[in-house]
């Protein structure tokens, strides 16, 4: 598995070098925004692990530009000393798949690591769904909508073909927290948050929503002149 490190504290890069490596990762780093966003771009990643807070540019920035720019949909996780809940919804928001708070357990971030590479490529062997507008190609990666690209992480994608292979019937959350992250449940904030960028890239560009929250029960999609 190669994983890309952009972060500029040179303890926690020894220290990731250290724990991974001898696990026969195979790692490369760059210690500023600039140069990781062009390594991200140009590189091919199982996985990313980003810190926030970098020179040159910031990780926010850096994760931004990755999906909506240049198009990776390599499984990113943020790793940051940043932890309240509007760092965490900013972080989602730009990309971001999971998010860790230092200090960090190695063996966390590993299974981590591990969950966001299988979850992405275990939508690789999906065949194309399709509802209404909106439809996703598992072997290009790409979702689109009335034939305009949709820029989404790897989470995202996950939960919007969810959604379409049961469209226009309600998934609840308990489902959709199941389908995309098993067993291993995140905190209560998760699901809601990858949803919002969900909508923001599903239906914000185009005027008409066809992602539907029932309070309390799940979401579902609908045909925009439904």
């Amino acid at each position: 598995m190669r994983i890309l490190i952009i972060e500029d504290n040179p303890d926690i890069v020894a220290n990731l070098y250290g724990f991974l490596e001898p696990k026969g990762y195979t790692l490369d780093s760059a210690r500023n925004g600039i140069a990781g966003l062009a390594m991200a771009a140009e590189g091919d990643f199982d996985a990313i692990v980003l810190d926030l807070t970098l020179p040159g540019l910031d990780g926010v920035d850096v994760c931004r530009r990755l999906r909506n720019d240049f198009h990776r949909a390599t499984p990113i996780l943020v790793l940051t000393a940043r932890d309240t809940e509007q760092d965490k919804v900013i972080g989602f928001d730009s990309g971001a798949d999971d998010y860790l708070v230092k200090p960090f357990s190695m063996v966390e971030l590993e299974v981590r690591i591990k969950a966001l590479v299988r979850r992405a490529t275990s939508t690789h062997v999906e065949t194309i769904v399709r509802f209404a507008e909106v439809q996703f190609n598992p072997t290009t990666f790409e979702a689109s909508r009335a034939g305009v690209a949709l820029p989404l992480t790897p989470t995202g994608y996950k939960l919007l073909v969810t959604l379409l292979r049961e469209a226009p019937r309600v998934v609840s959350r308990e489902a959709l927290e199941r389908e995309v992250w098993g067993d291993d449940r995140p905190d209560s904030d998760a699901l809601r948050t990858h949803i919002h960028a969900l909508r923001a890239a599903l239906d914000k560009p185009f005027g008409v929503p066809m992602l539907k929250t029932l309070p309390g029960i799940g979401y579902r999609l609908v045909a925009p002149d439904a």
